[in-house]
């Protein structure tokens, strides 16, 4: 059974005008800084039919957030932040919990996480909540925008 979070946390899906709230919780949380760390961008995220984006909000204040996308085959996930005074009380189980909801009703039978492999924290909570590393695969990128903004 799924720990309870603390009573003052509330959980919804993000709203355009959480977009600035959403970036300090990253920058707060010690997420790596990426070139889509945008407001636009996180508001276009919002939109996105294929994303169901959550947040823990503790009063008005964006405590936790986790993004989770279905290509129409799986689901993935990324962005999970949870800001320091809320880590180890539940908050990101409960994230993932719903996300991983989500996701299934919308089709998904495999979810994958994004996950910051130099966090320690990242690693074992993702190990703790029963994802492991797939051996043998690496992801690569490119940002298509380097060097245009």
């Amino acid at each position: 059974m799924l720990q309870a979070a603390p009573p003052d946390v509330v959980f919804r899906f993000c709203r355009d005008a959480d977009a600035p709230a959403v970036l300090a919780l990253w920058q707060d949380a010690g997420a790596t800084v990426t070139p889509t760390d945008t407001i636009e961008d996180i508001v276009l995220a919002i939109r996105h039919p294929a994303a169901v984006f959550l947040l823990a909000t503790a009063g008005s204040q964006v405590v936790a957030s986790l993004i989770g996308t279905f290509d129409g085959v799986r689901g993935e996930m990324y962005r999970l932040a949870v800001h320091p005074a809320y880590r180890r009380q539940n908050v990101a189980r409960r994230l993932v919990s719903e996300v991983e909801a989500q996701l299934a009703e919308r089709g998904a039978k495999r979810v994958t996480a994004l996950v910051e492999g130099d966090h320690p924290w990242a690693t074992g909570f993702w190990e703790a909540a029963g994802y492991r590393v797939y051996p043998g695969m690496l992801r690569y990128f490119r940002d298509l925008n380097e060097g245009k903004r």
